[in-house]
């Protein structure tokens, strides 16, 4: 098990949270993120609550991209087959901070679990 403050330690949770930071624009329907999700992905938060499907999850994790700025790592622990990231999200009234469980089958995620307080979220603009 790693702990640290950087996602570069693992190169399944780097790109992951490449593809989040970039601008919207670049997203482009969720071609870089697709690659990165098994093909029975589950997601699991606040908002959106239980979600299978990558397509499904690519679709609705656009609202976050297009709306949050810098991404802020602040701890990050890494084990063999799963990882959790506690980052704080630069939103356009403030930021907000989030817990990232994540499970992997080999270099894929194959559950996200996230933690956040979606009452702060959305009064800060996100959607």
């Amino acid at each position: 098990m790693t702990i640290n403050t950087s996602v570069t330690e693992h190169a399944t949770l780097a790109r992951y949270y490449d593809v989040l930071g970039a601008a919207a624009e670049a997203y482009r329907d969720g071609r870089d993120l697709l690659p990165l999700l098994a093909d029975d992905f589950v997601f699991d938060g606040p908002i959106a609550g239980r979600v299978t499907g990558a397509a499904r999850f690519a679709h609705g994790v656009r609202g976050f991209i297009e709306n949050a700025g810098d991404i802020t790592p602040l701890q990050v622990v890494i084990g063999d087959a799963a990882a959790a990231v506690l980052y704080d999200a630069e939103m356009p009234g403030g930021p907000v901070r989030f817990s990232e469980f994540f499970v992997f089958d080999g270099d894929r995620i194959s559950e996200l679990r996230i933690q956040y307080d979606a009452a702060d979220y959305v009064a800060k603009g996100g959607r």
